[in-house]
């Protein structure tokens, strides 16, 4: 490729950002954690209180839990008081009082913590716990439990006979309901609401009754984001008419009731804690509307906000007013407040520096994928944001842009809908984008979302192989220089996608899974029976397993290969990617393998960042020639 000179720096996608993803409000107080890269990841609470901004928790606090390693949720703010699990001192609880800095440990028990709610009497947080002591063999084990905020160190097990459980959440008189579900499922698959009585909160802990409420009569619902109203309501976000949309719920025959709905996503995928998507003001319901173009807010006097593009989190103040966390295609994420007819910036995003002309919005684009796939009939489609180059100070570009396709992971995710800088670091040098929502993704209703069951790693790679295709047949990008990128479950598709059509001049897999195998006998509790939906049941359909592998295919592949990797990734470990980059090195094949110490499942630290996109230029650079 002809070198193009690009403000866009690798170390300007980690100097001074901040990612900012969980809001809470607290009276008119608002608060939010603050992901720096600059600072070894570390994730720090601050709060704005009229127009000043400081931070809350100490300096030496790393705000993050690791139930489900995913985490999220690893906070909450009330009545004055945060409490926070701290990453740094083995991810216990503890609570500091805001005003006086006086802080309380509340658990040494070793456990993990998540998505917790401080009781009505104050006395008690109500949380996710997650324990990895052994307990009935080498189970990980989760529960609903109330913590004790008097120091004690006293923890009342509410809810244990699921799998999983999240948003425990109260209502009036001590009303409390939570999510759970049981593998196989995934919390897009199948959840029920289950109650918990009161009674515990009178020491009567062997007497508190735990009610299903009864779920849907048509087959597998995903029910999630529960919470009561001001009245005593309880609501949550269903997808039992296809789109996760936001109803009332008779708690004694399941029966919901509409509160907003149409053809929009209101909950996404819960991969983390501590999300939220809706809010009551006192007029009604605020929620946020997830479509293919992006996120919008919706208000029940029927105003409209659509200056953003993703919405990550909503909550209400004292004075009725909205906060959220929010971004564009053009802007960093930021923390707004919004009183049903104007927003107001409380956070300001970085100034990057940089020339507006460099962050054209994307183009939503449909093809057909059934010419990669006969099976499929004429007209089946899927979808990508599609980003032309767009380059700095007048230059231009001699002939047709090569294609960077990149692969969400999830599967379950989706195109990114906000200002993504890696993705302007290639198309301000040249390179077109492509980011692909495959058959799969989320923002196209439940019936799309379903249509990866049992097809993961042949749908997913069909339709990104679709999409470069489809770019290169209508003469916008050179199909003779096409990549692939994707991670976790994205690198997967990458790999088959290299090694099952002749398409693509490389591709880049950041931990990126390489055996199925593997992944469901080696992986975490949380994604321990997802494959039995996304590919078979294990071991019982080996045969598939060992086919959608990309290890089973790669003497298949004969082109470069980049494999980028965290040493301490408990969801896809080193040992999947040194299987590919070992198998690869005897047959000869050009792979560079880079192994990050210190990194997880996904980069946290600034100097990996750094270091894996500048690994990712060279070799594009080398293999684009």
């Amino acid at each position: 490729m002809a070198p193009i000179i690009s403000p866009i720096t690798p170390e300007l996608l980690v100097s001074g950002a901040v990612g900012i993803n969980e809001v809470i409000a607290d009276g008119n107080d608002v608060y939010w954690v603050e992901n720096r890269p600059s600072e070894g990841g570390r994730a720090a609470v601050v709060r704005w209180r009229d127009g000043e901004i400081a931070e809350i928790s100490g300096p030496d606090v790393n705000v993050r839990t690791r139930v489900h390693e995913y985490g999220g949720g690893a906070w909450w703010v009330e009545n004055g008081k945060l409490f926070t699990s701290d990453d740094a001192r083995g991810g216990e609880l503890f609570m500091l009082d805001v005003e006086s800095g006086k802080e309380t440990q509340l658990t040494s028990s070793g456990y993990r913590y998540a998505d917790g709610r401080l009781s009505p009497d104050g006395q008690w947080f109500v949380c996710v716990r997650e324990r990895h002591d052994g307990v009935q063999g080498n189970e990980v084990r989760n529960e609903v439990v109330a913590v004790s905020v008097d120091g004690q160190g006293t923890e009342l097990v509410l809810m244990t006979d699921h799998d999983f459980y999240s948003s425990p959440r109260f209502g009036l008189g001590g009303q409390l309901v939570c999510v759970a579900w049981n593998n196989p499922n995934m919390p897009w698959d199948d959840t029920e609401l289950v109650r918990i009585g009161p009674e515990w909160l009178d020491g009567d802990i062997d007497k508190t009754t735990r009610m299903p409420v009864p779920g849907s009569p048509d087959g597998p619902e995903s029910i999630v984001f529960p919470g009561f109203s001001s009245d005593g309501r309880l609501l949550a976000v269903t997808d039992r008419k296809n789109w996760w949309n936001l109803v009332e719920v008779d708690p004694a025959t399941g029966a919901h009731t509409p509160i907003v709905e149409g053809e929009f996503e209101i909950a996404t995928p819960g991969w983390v804690f501590g999300l939220s998507r809706w809010c009551e003001v006192p007029d009604g319901f605020v929620v946020v509307a997830g479509t293919p173009q992006g996120d919008t807010i919706g208000f029940p006097n029927g105003y409209v906000e659509d200056r953003h593009s993703s919405v990550n989190s909503i909550r209400t103040l004292a004075d009725g007013r909205v906060v959220y966390v929010a971004s564009s295609f053009s802007e960093e994420t930021a923390v707004w407040a919004h009183d049903g007819q104007t927003a107001t910036r409380l956070s300001q995003p970085r100034d990057l520096g940089l020339d507006a002309a460099l962050f054209p919005e994307p183009e939503l684009i449909s093809f057909d994928i059934s010419g990669i796939d006969p099976a499929e009939p004429p007209g089946t489609t899927a979808h990508a944001l599609f980003y032309e180059p767009a380059l700095a100070d007048g230059q231009t570009l001699d002939g047709l842009p090569p294609l960077l396709v990149l692969v969400h992971g999830g599967p379950t995710s989706a195109a990114r809908r906000q200002l993504h800088l890696t993705i302007r670091f290639w198309t301000s040098r040249g390179i077109a984008v492509a980011d692909v929502d495959y058959r799969g993704s989320t923002l196209y209703g439940r019936l799309y979302r379903d249509e990866l069951q049992g097809e993961w790693g042949v749908a997913d790679v069909v339709d990104c192989v679709a999409a470069a295709k489809h770019l290169a047949d209508t003469g916008r990008v050179d199909g003779d220089r096409m990549f692939i990128e994707g991670g976790s479950a994205g690198g997967l598709t990458v790999l088959n996608a290299v090694a099952l059509y002749d398409v693509f001049s490389g591709g880049i897999s950041r931990y990126g899974v390489t055996q199925l195998a593997s992944l469901a006998t080696d992986t975490h509790k949380f994604e321990a029976r997802y494959l039995d939906g996304l590919v078979g049941r294990w071991p019982e359909d080996e045969a598939i397993y060992t086919e959608r592998s990309p290890l089973t295919h790669v003497d298949s592949i004969d082109v470069p290969l980049l494999v980028l990797q965290g040493e301490e990734d408990k969801v896809v470990p080193p040992s999947q990617a040194e299987a590919i980059v070992d198998a690869l090195t005897t047959s000869g094949v050009p792979v560079t393998y880079h192994l990050y110490p210190g990194e997880g499942h996904g980069f946290r630290r600034s100097e990996t960042i750094v270091a894996a996109l500048a690994a990712t230029e060279e070799f594009l650079n080398s293999a684009a020639g």
